[in-house]
């Protein structure tokens, strides 16, 4: 599977050229057989350093390799996937603090688009 379609990585790239704005995600990528979410919201000039919120056993904001993720190998021929579904609709400091309170980002999703109506616009979106 191709992690990165071109428009994702052109609003990853856009979205490192503004280092001090809370993105929303951009793209997740899972571990379809265990651990390991990421959220990434930025991509370095580089084109392998991604930025965001990981989770491989406790979530936490930093950065990530993309040739990494891509060379991951699984059982039965399978590797790190893309959330073909995945649309973000929360800051990225949204999904920290739920991910940190719920212990896991796949746990903070569920919470998340449970009790919070979404916003697009990236004004805050947990409800009051």
């Amino acid at each position: 599977m191709i992690l990165l379609t071109d428009d994702q990585r052109d609003l990853l790239l856009a979205n490192g050229r503004q280092r001090d704005v809370d993105h929303v995600p951009v793209v997740k990528f899972f571990n379809p057989l265990g651990e390991g979410v990421w959220l990434a919201t930025e991509l370095d000039a580089d084109g392998d350093t991604l930025f965001g919120l990981a989770d491989i056993g406790y979530p936490e904001m930093g950065c990530f390799s993309l040739e990494e993720l891509t060379s991951i190998r699984l059982p039965f021929g399978m590797g790190i996937e893309r959330d073909l579904l995945f649309t973000g609709d929360f800051p990225i400091s949204v999904w920290a603090q739920a991910a940190r309170e719920a212990g896991s980002i796949r746990a903070a999703e569920r919470i998340l688009y449970r009790t919070a109506q979404p916003r697009r616009d990236g004004s805050d979106a947990l409800p009051s």
